[in-house]
């Protein structure tokens, strides 16, 4: 699938992974995360696949509130890229602000996965997935990167992703979400505590 695929009409499976760690309109970051997901249901009139909700500490260490963190499948009609579109809008009802890269926030939702899809192309999605966590802090992608760069690197995608999509294969490592998740540090992944 190239960049320009993406404003197809298509059927995918998408995989969300859905964060808040700052009280919104809707109430606690628990209750934010909870709304926000139905939003995205009852927009596209599906019923997700929905994890336990988990508490999990910021991202990077001290850069806010623990977070309440989740994630969901949706099976959808819509892009790649109207996907990304309504995720941005619901943030935007919860009152999301982007002023500081990897600050505290209403409501995160990161498109992780659609399908199989690799956008814009394997060479990029590999040159985003290799960035030192220090270029992480200063770059963001323009473009759509899927699958999400960091979706191997993050026990707080991964815990929760594996509740409704173990057996999901990144298609670029060629692995699953569980094995992803296994092949995480012991104390990475036990920093991810059910709610």
């Amino acid at each position: 699938m190239t960049q320009g695929d993406i404003t197809k009409e298509i059927s995918g499976f998408a995989l969300i992974a859905a964060g808040s760690n700052a009280p919104s309109i809707w109430g606690s970051p628990a209750d934010t995360v909870r709304h926000g997901i139905t939003m995205v249901a009852e927009t596209l009139e599906v019923s997700p696949g929905i994890s336990r909700f988990y508490q999990t500490s910021a991202y990077p260490p001290g850069s806010g509130p623990d977070f309440v963190n989740a994630a969901f499948v949706i099976r959808t009609s819509l892009s790649p890229r109207g996907v990304l579109d309504l995720l941005h809008a619901v943030e935007a009802a919860a009152l999301r602000k982007r002023d500081v890269r990897w600050g505290p926030r209403t409501l995160d939702l990161d498109l992780i996965g659609f399908d199989d899809a690799v956008l814009p192309d394997a060479t990029t999605v590999q040159s985003w997935m290799a960035l030192s966590e220090d270029r992480q802090r200063m770059a963001a992608p323009s473009d759509l990167i899927l699958p999400h760069p960091r979706l191997q690197d993050r026990a707080f995608v991964l815990v929760p992703l594996a509740d409704v999509a173990s057996e999901w294969r990144h298609p670029v490592l060629g692995q699953t979400v569980q094995e992803l998740c296994d092949a995480l540090p012991e104390a990475e992944k036990g920093a991810v505590l059910p709610l």
